[in-house]
């Protein structure tokens, strides 16, 4: 589940959005144009927010446009906008809201806006309706790619990228300090201790540079830890995050009682 997350979203759960944590999404313009009535359709295209062909309407590098374009979207049709976006940590499609259970599509949202958790079940119900438990379970790549990236999976290198990002999860160790690590810090256990806080909860960049976001996001670990606030990630702070549950095994718990049900 974290191969597949890391290859979706980067294994990050949210972005702020004008102050506001919102859950990463990418917008599909041909999803978009068939959801439309005449009129509708007729004012989309001619906004560039729609197109009958795949790729036509490209998306944004970054996650402020892309809420931009969406939010210019729905503003000609809110559902349509919601049903032509993948949302969150698996890029799960709103146009599944129905086939998935959910009462709407603003069901659907409400989902993927209830950070990590929520997040993680809309992949969890996607994944166990398309059939695909057990080509994971079983590290069946190919089959899972096909069922959760589509026919075209081995244009996209899905299934070897996948195989790559188990065995990375597979190998992590948790990070230990050798140096204080601080402010203005560098290199990969910067980096490591970097994506044990995006595992927690908090919205990173992973990018192995001790920034003042990296430092914000270890003082409120630290104040939460009930850990001295210096914002310097040393062995005392290092073996708290360690011992803090991560995303990944609620995830464990989610898709066991996901299963059951």
């Amino acid at each position: 589940m974290a191969a597949v997350a890391s290859l979706e979203s980067a294994l990050q759960a949210e972005i702020l959005i004008s102050g506001t944590p919102q859950p990463l999404i990418r917008f599909e313009g041909h999803y978009f144009d068939r959801r439309l009535s005449a009129s509708e359709r007729e004012a989309a295209r001619r906004q560039g927010l729609s197109s009958a062909t795949a790729g036509t309407i490209r998306n944004p590098s970054s996650q402020e446009a892309r809420w931009a374009l969406v939010n210019r979207a729905a503003s000609i049709n809110r559902a349509a906008a919601h049903e032509a976006t993948s949302w969150g940590l698996g890029q799960v499609m709103g146009a599944h809201w129905s086939w998935l259970g959910y009462s709407s599509i603003d069901a659907f949202v409400a989902e993927a806006r209830a950070g990590a958790d929520g997040q993680l079940r809309l992949m969890t119900r996607y994944i166990i309706k398309a059939g695909l438990v057990e080509a994971l379970r079983k590290h069946d790549w190919p089959s899972f790619a096909r069922g959760y990236n589509g026919p075209a999976y081995r244009q996209n290198d899905y299934d070897r990228k996948l195989a790559r990002a188990y065995r990375q999860f597979t190998s992590q160790q948790a990070p230990t300090a050798t140096a204080l690590l601080k402010l203005g810090a560098r290199g990969t256990q910067v980096r490591a201790l970097q994506s044990q806080l995006v595992e927690r909860g908090y919205v990173l960049g992973v990018d192995g540079i001790f920034g003042p976001q990296t430092e914000a996001c270890l003082k409120h670990f630290q104040k939460v830890a009930g850990l001295a606030v210096d914002g310097i990630a040393g062995p005392a702070t290092l073996k708290a995050l360690a011992a803090t549950p991560s995303w990944l095994e609620w995830l464990k718990d989610i898709l066991l009682r996901a299963i059951r049900i």
